[in-house]
């Protein structure tokens, strides 16, 4: 006999209730009879902090559902099917012909479960972890995993970010074949933003990768997205700073980023991460690497990398809208910010009434930089009268510099010297594509749905 305790874990008020009154429980096999139809499926633990109303049921198809309390008529046990938290383990295969690589981990779930009772996922981390989880790793590599730190992605910052270069830095000297770094995809962008400027000239590829679904999931891309992650770094020529995640929806193929032209584009999305303004690096599937371009930085048989970790914090960034009150600028100067970065409208404008506070910001030794709120594009300040009106006041223009890239920049610039000249020539002095010469054709693409030539191109290709 289970304990009643037991079989309601997790759920209270008129969940609980529903519960005691059918006589099921936690881990149940139920057939759940409503007013909105039948369903079969196993009765999962609530998280802690959910509401007392819905129960949930994972059905066979591995996704839950949450059903509400007042729509069910009946509930059936038709058995238990509990489920054990612990991850596979076995040991990982060492073979010497095979590359060596190190996976760091900053937080960000690759493969790992949920935690039914708290929404906590459990992360597998350990090689026999993962390669449990994922055995194909090791027809790739030797594999040796780190953990530095256990943060949520929105907790990055430059405490993580100094200790990632550094650590990267004694992975080159050690003689790694490349490095994976796991991380949330809410600032994956960032992170590979700045370890772009700290970690310059790497002989080795540094390859981030994340998951958008946990790998409880039937959708889960975080197996695929490890297994080619793990095959950048070990097999491929790209020795920079990359983000390795799903092309498509579907699981085709995974495409490599540049740290510096990156963005997360959807918050849900599989697909979520989009070149922008530029092309890709690279396709990557398990069995091969397409290289899209040329003009990456190629491996390396040497162990020398630049390690400058740099940071000023007291730099923000702006997204411009009509009627933003110059006060913002002076509140920040007297706050005691640095820099700022503008994300403008169009090619790069602010309201007339920003001109003073701009102005006083700038005297008082705010470096002010100016990008584009479209994300697609160059500032062009010299085409209308209101560019060249803010470029007087000591604004500079950041070429086509997306806005997360130039904050990133302009604090590592900053924590470098605080002489106008010196961070404007840091700051546009292109490292590793973060500014170019000019976008390509094909380098902006938005498609819009029902326009009859876009859907005859969508049904000529697989989804």
């Amino acid at each position: 006999m289970i304990a009643s305790n037991e079989r309601t874990k997790g759920y209270r008020g008129e969940a609980k209730d529903a519960l005691v009154k059918f006589d099921v429980g936690v881990w149940s096999d139920v057939q759940i009879e409503s007013t909105t139809g039948e369903f079969r499926g196993i009765i999962l633990p609530r998280s802690e902090t959910a509401d007392d109303k819905h129960i949930v049921l994972k059905l066979a198809s591995g996704y839950n559902i949450g059903i509400a309390t007042d729509v069910i008529t009946n509930m059936k046990e038709l058995g238990r099917r509990e489920a054990h938290y612990k991850i596979p383990e076995k040991e990982f295969p060492t073979d010497d012909g095979k590359p060596n690589i190190v996976l760091f981990g900053t937080g960000g779930t690759i493969a790992s479960r949920l935690d039914y009772r708290t929404g906590a996922v459990i992360p597998a981390f350990s090689p026999g972890e993962l390669y449990g989880s994922v055995p194909e790793l090791a027809d790739i590599c030797n594999l040796k995993t780190e953990k530095l730190f256990g943060v949520f992605s929105e907790n990055m910052g430059p405490t993580q970010y100094i200790k990632l270069a550094e650590e990267i830095g004694r992975a080159i000297e050690e003689g790694y074949d490349g490095v994976v770094i796991g991380h949330g995809t809410d600032t994956m962008h960032h992170t590979a933003a700045i370890l772009s400027f700290m970690v310059q000239d790497s002989p080795i590829p540094i390859v981030m990768v994340g998951s958008q679904r946990s790998s409880d999931r039937p959708s889960s891309d975080a197996a695929l997205n490890l297994i080619n992650a793990v095959k950048a770094a070990a097999e491929g020529d790209i020795a920079e700073v990359i983000v390795c995640m799903f092309g498509p929806t579907s699981d085709q193929y995974g495409l490599l980023h540049r740290g510096t032209r990156v963005r997360k584009m959807h918050s849900s999305y599989r697909s979520t991460f989009r070149t922008i303004g530029d092309v890709p690096l690279a396709m990557i599937d398990p069995k091969k690497i397409t290289y899209l371009r040329q003009d990456y930085k190629q491996r390396r048989n040497d162990r020398n990398a630049t390690i400058n970790t740099s940071f000023e914090e007291k730099v923000t960034i702006l997204y411009y809208y009509p009627n933003m009150m110059p006060d913002i600028i002076d509140a920040l100067v007297e706050k005691g910010y640095r820099g700022i970065v503008i994300a403008g409208t169009g090619l790069g404008h602010v309201n007339k009434p920003m001109y003073p506070a701009l102005e006083r910001a700038a005297k008082a030794g705010v470096h002010i930089y100016m990008t584009v709120q479209t994300l697609w594009g160059y500032v062009q300040m010299y085409v209308y009268e209101t560019g060249r009106e803010i470029m007087g006041l000591g604004v500079v223009p950041a070429a086509n510099m997306l806005p997360e890239v130039a904050y990133v920049k302009l604090c590592w610039a900053l924590g470098q010297s605080n002489d106008p000249e010196e961070v404007k020539r840091l700051m546009l002095t292109p490292i590793n594509g973060e500014t170019t010469e000019r976008e390509p054709y094909n380098g902006y693409l938005i498609y819009q749905g029902e326009i009859p030539e876009v859907q005859d191109f969508i049904r000529q290709i697989k989804r």
